[in-house]
């Protein structure tokens, strides 16, 4: 697998470092879960639970070991240096400061080992006014100017249903990881990698940055419609609506064509596309005057045929038993012994020859712990006592 033979200790919990070292994982690293003994990370406590195991949890700690470990203790601090040393990677979510709070500063990281890369996910970044303030998800939507541009005109901001930072946080932070070890290779040194919500949401505002950058002005909420382009959003057919795009001009001549609405090619109304934004409202209605007469189906299968981006709006049961998602594997069935079969997102990424795969389902909590203690140096006697002092 591509990242086969790593190590990563993983110090994160919740999304934003889980997923990131999920995807690590993913990839053929061996991660190595540390959480504290009793109650471990607390997402195995949210989302919905089957057999008393959270599927939220369940879905971002896959391939993952978990070693349970009291890292308050001396014992506990001993046995995380260990792993370091032993590590190409670690990757922690604390505030700013926390690891150094811990007994390790990025000086005693480098010395237990100078090739270790590590990751840091962080809400606002290490440092700046907000680097000590408690960030979630949510926070993030709304300070990088996320919010802002979400919904309808005239509405307030608005959120987007997942949470969007830390996903995108995570995706950041295992690229840079990836880069980091790849520069390790040339130069034989680790070195910090670090990612923040708010940076990485304030780097997905796209078009919409540019735009405020060129111009000064803020952009407009336009809901399913497109800021910079029409006719291009959701579309009312008989029974229900459809998604169509047509993002340049030859796309809106087909489409124009496959509706048989070529006259409008002459309307002075929608001769370019700044007079079609400007006239929105009237060419939705020539459209839909023309798309209200048959189904979805219909014109998703003739819109496509004729070379116009055009789907249904999904919701999560149809997207789990679509033919194409399925095709893709998008979902899989990942048996965990003692709590039944979990069914999970797949792998978007696609390798020809090391493909991603699934080599264990998410760990009980602290269910490596002996065997990585083991792999560390530690003798029986010493594993026991330190399980009879509730060190692991």
């Amino acid at each position: 697998m591509p990242l086969s033979g790593v190590r990563v200790v993983d110090l994160t919990r919740i999304i934003a470092g889980p997923f990131c070292t999920m995807l690590l994982a993913d990839l053929g690293a061996d991660v190595i879960k540390i959480e504290p003994p009793g109650d471990g990370d607390p997402l195995r406590e949210q989302g919905e639970k089957v057999e008393g195991l959270s599927w939220y949890y369940a879905s971002y700690n896959r391939n993952k070991r978990s070693l349970s470990v009291d890292l308050r203790s001396d014992a506990g601090k001993e046995v995380l240096a260990r792993l370091i040393e032993r590590s190409d990677v670690l990757v922690e979510n604390y505030r700013p400061g926390v690891l150094t709070k811990m007994g390790f500063p990025p000086d005693r990281l480098q010395q237990l080992n100078p090739r270790l890369v590590v990751g840091s996910v962080s809400g606002f970044g290490a440092d700046g006014p907000y680097a000590q303030r408690p960030a979630f998800d949510f926070i993030a939507q709304a300070m990088s100017g996320y919010m802002s541009v979400n919904g309808a005109e005239g509405s307030e901001p608005l959120r987007t249903g997942i949470p969007i930072s830390d996903l995108v946080a995570g995706l950041y932070g295992a690229l840079g990881i990836v880069a980091a070890l790849h520069a390790r290779g040339q130069t034989g040194q680790g070195q910090q990698v670090g990612i923040s919500l708010l940076d990485g949401l304030v780097s997905f505002l796209s078009f919409m940055a540019s735009n405020y950058l060129a111009t000064g002005k803020a952009p407009l909420r336009t809901g399913n419609d497109h800021p910079l382009v029409a006719p291009y959003g959701l579309f009312a057919a008989s029974d229900g609506p459809i998604a169509v795009a047509p993002s340049h001009v030859g796309i809106y001549e087909r489409l124009l064509k496959a509706l048989g609405l070529e006259r409008l090619r002459d309307d002075p109304d929608f001769a370019t596309n700044a007079l079609r934004m400007q006239n929105r409202d009237r060419l939705r209605a020539e459209i839909e005057a023309v798309t209200r007469h048959h189904s979805q189906a219909h014109w998703i299968e003739h819109l496509n045929a004729a070379g116009v981006p055009c789907g249904p709006v999904l919701d999560l049961a149809q997207v789990f038993r679509d033919p194409q998602v399925m095709h893709q594997e998008m979902v899989i069935d990942v048996p965990h012994p003692g709590r039944g079969t979990v069914r999970m997102h797949g792998f978007p990424l696609k390798f020809s020859g090391t493909p991603c795969r699934m080599r264990r389902p998410a760990p009980e909590l602290g269910a490596d712990t002996r065997a990585v203690l083991v792999e560390l140096g530690y003798d029986q006697p010493t594993i026991a006592s330190m399980q009879q002092r509730g060190i692991v």
